[in-house]
């Protein structure tokens, strides 16, 4: 087992997938390091629909290819702005994307995430901005679940664009309709080297000492 720390310092999206696939006894620990997240009130107002059966993945697949179309060419639109291994990084990301594109259908285990908002305390609701805090108790469980997948050597990414066509996996999943969907996650093991290094801003950009944007030592 991969050590904690290790875990959350190696957990890069790994997009390429196998179609092997995976054990019962794998999944099953994914799914309980997700059972193990906090969530306000402990009430657990989330859900996971493991979608193992292979035409509801190639479905899923086909709505998700366009999703990805659209996204992958506006983020192409910035690559001209990028020189040299900024340049060349970004074009990794958007080919290994690419592949996730065409191919999400084929990974053997699509994780989609459910929430239900009647359950949540939402406090920033009112707020004249968008509301984040109810994700609060539906988002750990997707990091356990990716910790998780590091730890047991399975390849994973999360996605939110199929939230675009939420209507048609609520259909396809026979999701009730007070459940709503936050996040798909492909699971499988890696085509290449799978989760490794990863390059983030370093603590002394994002955190401060009392009072926003003050150094802290």
């Amino acid at each position: 087992m991969t050590d904690l720390y290790e875990a959350m310092s190696t957990l890069r999206a790994v997009r390429r997938l196998r179609e092997d696939p995976i054990p019962d006894d794998v999944l099953q620990r994914i799914l309980q390091a997700a059972a193990w997240a906090p969530s306000g009130g402990n009430v657990q107002p989330w859900r996971i629909v493991a979608v193992r059966d292979t035409e509801l993945r190639e479905r899923i697949g086909d709505l998700y290819r366009p999703q990805w179309e659209k996204y992958g060419a506006a983020a192409r639109a910035g690559l001209q702005q990028l020189q040299g291994e900024a340049r060349a990084k970004r074009e990794r990301m958007l080919a290994a994307a690419d592949h996730l594109g065409d191919n999400m259908g084929k990974a053997p285990v699509l994780l989609v995430f459910c929430f239900n908002p009647d359950h949540m305390a939402i406090t920033d609701a009112d707020l004249d901005r968008p509301s984040v805090v109810g994700g609060g108790s539906v988002y750990p469980a997707l990091q356990n679940a990716m910790l998780a997948c590091v730890s047991e050597g399975v390849g994973c990414t999360l996605t939110t664009l199929l939230c675009y066509a939420e209507d048609e996996m609520k259909v396809l999943l026979q999701i009730p309709d007070d459940w709503y969907t936050c996040a798909v996650m492909p699971i499988g093991y890696p085509v290449l080297g799978g989760h490794g290094p990863i390059s983030r801003r370093p603590v002394s950009k994002l955190c401060f000492a009392d009072a926003f944007g003050d150094p802290l030592d």
